[in-house]
C-alpha cells in the first residue's frame, strides 16, 4: 500500500453533489443499497442484494499491479495530490490447525448452521470492536466503485486511508457494518483521486461500509492490532472455509464440515496432497468464482423480464457454475487425498465428556428388568433406551452402552466421534446390529477409542467396508462380522485391534490396510473374503490385503486365514517400487525375481507373524501383488 499511481482523467467518475446522490439513490434500485456493499478483491464490482447472491464473499487474494501511464498526456484533475498510504497491520503469528480448529469449530461457529455463520462470525467481531470504537485504517475498494472504463486487471483495488467508528450502524443487516469518513492527512494508492469523488460516493453509501473493507493502519496500539487480528481471522473464514453453496444445502454438523475444511488447508499448505492436485482443485475453485461472478454480472443487466435469449445464456451459465460446483464438492469430500475407495465422511464432531464428569451406562432395551441390573455396582448410573440410536446420540466420552438381545438398525453407528464401548449381553449370535442401506458406512470411527464387544454386524447394502476405522483405535472383541461389501478398512494414521472375531463374506479384502496404518490382530477367522470384487484371479484381495507406501505395521497372532479367494495376506506394492526387473516372465527366472520381490517387501513391513493357520486359499499364504498406483 506504499506505492502511488496515477490514473487517466477519463477513469474517474464524474462527482455528483449530495442532493444528487440523495435523488439517485431513492430513484435507482441498481445502486449499491446499505443492507449489503460486498466488494472483491479481485476488482469486480459490487452488486445489489437483489440481484447478487449474498453468499458471495471476497475470496480472491489481491496482486498489485499499476496502471499505465497516461497515453494522451492529460493533466489531472485539479487536486492536491494524495500522499501515500500507511502500512497495514500484518500479524507475525502463525496458527496450527489444532488452534484454528478450536476457534473457528468451537468459539465462533459452535451449534450454528452454515445460514447462521454470517451472524456468528460478526458477533466474534463486534465482542472485540468493544474495546475500541474508533480507529484509523485503509479502506479498499472496487475499482469500478470510483473508476470507469479502467481494465479490472489493472487495478486490484482502490485504496484510501479512513477514520472508523465502529457504533453499530443501527438497521444494518449482515455483513457486519461501520462508519467511516475521510481521514487527515488524506491519502490513497492513487495519487491523483479526487477528493470530492471519494466524499461523494461515500455519501451515496451513507458513509457505512463492510466491516472487513477495512485494514487498520500499524502503530495504532494493541487494541486496535487485536481488532485487526478478528478480521484477519474472519477473511480467512470467507476465503479458506466458507463456500458459496453452503446455506444452499442442508448440513447437520457445520462444524464438522469446516474443521475437515481446515484440515484441508493445512493439508494443501505442507504438501500432505500433491502439488499437481492441490493446484488443479485450486485453479477449479477459482473458475467457479469466476463463472459465478460472471452469471451475476450477466443477471445484473437484465432489466424486466428476459429475452429468449437472454435466458438461453443465462441457463448456460448457469449449467458452467453448476458442474464446476459438483466437481469442487466431490474433492472436498476428500477424495484428493485418499488412497483408495475410502477416505473420511465423518463430519460429527466430538461432544467429550459431560461437563459433571460422570459416566452413564445406557441399557439398550424394550423393557428394563432388575436382573438386568444386578451385575452394575451401586453407584453406577443407569439410562435406559429402547433403540441403539437414542442411546448413542446421548452417549459422551466415557460412557458405556449395553445392548440385549434383539436385532437393532443404528444410523449412528456411522459416526462414532466419542470414546464409549459398546458390548451386548449375553451370546454374541443373539445381539444382531443391521447397517442402513441409505448409507455408505454401517461402522465408521474417528474417536481416540472406541471398543466393540460381543456383537453380530449383518451388512446389507452399504457400499463401503463393514468397519472403517478412519483415525484413532478401534477395538473389536468377541465380533461377528457377516459381509455383503468390503470387510475393515483401517485408513492411514488409524489402529485397529482385533480378537476372537469372525470375519466372511467380504468381496474385497477381510481387513484391509492403508498406508501408515496400524492392526493387531488375535485369535481372529477370516474366511471366504474376496470372492467377488475381482473378474479374474490376479487381482484378488485375499484374507489380508496390505497396502505399503508408506509401510502399515501388522501383528499376526493365532489366526485362521482360510478358504479366500487369493492370498491368505496379500502385499499390495507399486509397480515401480523396486527396479530389479522391468517385467516378470512365467519362467523360473522369473519366479525367482518374484521370490525376491516377496522378500524384500517382507523385510521393509513391520510385520510379527507368529502361530497363525494358513490354509486353502486359492493363491498361497502371503503373495506379492505389484499394481500401478495414479495421484490422481
Amino acid at each position: 500500500t506504499t506505492d502511488l499511481i496515477f490514473a487517466s482523467k477519463e477513469h474517474f467518475k464524474i462527482p455528483v453533489s449530495s442532493e444528487m446522490a440523495h435523488e439517485k439513490a431513492q430513484s435507482h434500485t441498481s445502486t449499491i443499497p446499505n443492507s449489503e456493499v460486498p466488494s472483491y478483491d479481485d476488482g469486480s464490482t459490487s452488486f445489489s442484494a437483489a440481484d447478487a447472491p449474498q453468499i458471495v464473499r471476497n475470496k480472491v487474494p489481491m496482486r498489485r499491479k499499476l496502471l499505465a501511464p497516461n497515453p494522451d498526456s492529460e493533466e489531472p484533475f485539479d487536486a492536491k495530490e494524495a500522499q501515500v498510504l500507511p502500512q497495514i497491520f500484518i500479524s507475525n503469528k502463525t496458527y496450527t490447525y489444532d488452534e484454528r480448529v478450536a476457534l473457528f469449530c468451537d468459539h465462533i461457529i459452535g451449534q450454528c448452521s452454515a445460514e447462521d455463520a454470517d451472524e456468528a462470525i460478526s458477533f466474534y467481531i463486534i465482542e472485540k470492536l468493544a474495546s475500541k470504537r474508533t480507529w484509523t485504517a485503509v479502506w479498499k475498494t472496487s475499482p469500478e466503485v470510483l473508476l470507469v472504463n479502467c481494465d479490472i486487471g489493472d487495478l486490484p483495488f482502490v485504496g484510501v486511508l479512513v477514520d472508523v467508528n465502529c457504533t453499530p450502524c443501527e438497521g444494518k443487516s449482515l455483513p457486519l457494518r461501520v462508519s467511516i469518513s475521510v481521514a487527515e492527512p488524506y491519502s490513497s494508492n492513487i495519487a491523483n483521486l479526487p477528493r470530492e469523488l471519494v466524499e461523494d460516493v461515500l455519501r451515496e453509501h451513507d458513509y457505512s461500509v463492510p466491516i472487513l473493507d477495512v485494514y487498520p493502519i500499524q502503530g495504532m496500539g494493541a487494541d486496535v492490532d487485536n481488532i485487526a487480528e478478528y478480521l484477519e481471522h474472519a477473511r480467512f473464514f470467507y476465503d479458506f472455509l466458507w463456500r458459496d453453496w453452503d446455506d444452499e444445502e442442508e448440513c447437520d454438523e457445520y462444524a464438522g464440515l469446516i474443521e475437515k475444511r481446515i484440515q484441508l488447508y493445512y493439508d494443501i499448505q505442507d504438501g500432505t496432497i500433491p502439488g499437481p492436485i492441490s493446484e488443479r482443485y485450486r485453479k477449479t475453485l477459482e473458475e467457479y468464482r469466476s463463472k459465478r461472478l460472471d452469471l451475476t454480472k450477466f443477471q445484473t443487466k437484465i432489466r424486466g423480464e428476459a429475452l429468449p435469449g437472454e435466458a438461453v445464456e443465462c441457463w448456460k451459465k448457469y449449467y458452467e457454475m453448476s458442474m464446476l460446483c459438483g466437481l469442487l464438492k466431490f474433492w472436498e469430500d476428500l477424495r484428493l487425498r485418499s488412497h483408495g475407495p475410502f477416505y473420511p465422511r465423518i463430519y460429527k464432531r466430538r461432544k467429550g465428556q459431560r461437563t459433571s464428569g460422570r459416566i452413564v451406562t445406557h441399557i439398550v432395551a424394550q423393557i428394563m428388568t432388575t436382573d438386568m441390573i444386578k451385575n452394575f455396582s451401586a453407584d453406577t448410573l443407569i439410562q435406559q433406551h429402547d433403540s441403539l440410536s437414542a442411546a448413542l446420540d446421548s452417549c459422551f466420552s466415557g460412557d458405556t452402552v449395553v445392548v440385549f438381545p434383539g436385532e437393532y438398525h443404528a444410523v449412528a453407528l456411522a459416526s462414532l466421534t466419542d470414546d464409549i464401548t459398546i458390548k451386548g449381553e449375553g451370546e454374541r449370535k443373539e445381539v444382531l446390529f443391521y447397517s442402513d442401506p441409505s448409507h455408505d458406512n454401517f461402522v465408521a470411527s474417528k474417536a481416540s477409542k472406541v471398543m466393540l464387544m460381543n456383537l453380530t454386524l449383518v451388512q446389507h447394502g452399504t457400499c463401503d467396508g463393514i468397519v472403517v476405522v478412519e483415525s484413532g483405535q478401534l477395538t473389536l472383541d468377541n465380533c461377528v462380522l457377516k459381509c455383503q461389501g468390503t470387510g475393515v478398512c483401517v485408513l492411514t494414521g488409524a489402529s485397529l485391534v482385533m480378537k476372537n472375531c469372525e470375519i466372511s463374506g467380504a468381496k474385497g479384502a477381510g481387513v484391509e490396510l492403508y498406508p501408515g496404518s496400524i492392526a493387531e490382530l488375535h485369535r481372529n477367522e477370516i474366511h471366504h473374503c474376496s470372492n467377488q470384487l475381482a473378474k479374474d484371479s490376479k487381482g484378488s484381495q485375499g484374507g489380508i490385503n496390505l497396502k505399503v507406501l508408506p509401510q502399515p505395521q501388522l501383528k499376526l497372532t493365532d489366526n485362521h486365514i482360510h478358504d479366500n479367494h487369493g492370498y491368505g495376506v496379500t502385499i499390495l506394492v507399486p509397480d515401480n517400487l523396486y527396479k530389479a526387473s522391468e517385467d516378470l516372465e512365467q519362467t523360473a527366472s522369473g519366479d525367482k525375481n518374484e521370490t525376491d520381490y516377496l522378500s524384500k517387501a517382507l523385510q521393509k513391513l513391520s510385520l510379527e507373524i507368529t502361530t497363525n493357520k494358513l490354509e486353502s486359499n486359492t493363491k498361497g499364504d502371503i503373495g506379492l501383488l505389484r499394481k500401478m498406483w495414479v495421484n490422481s
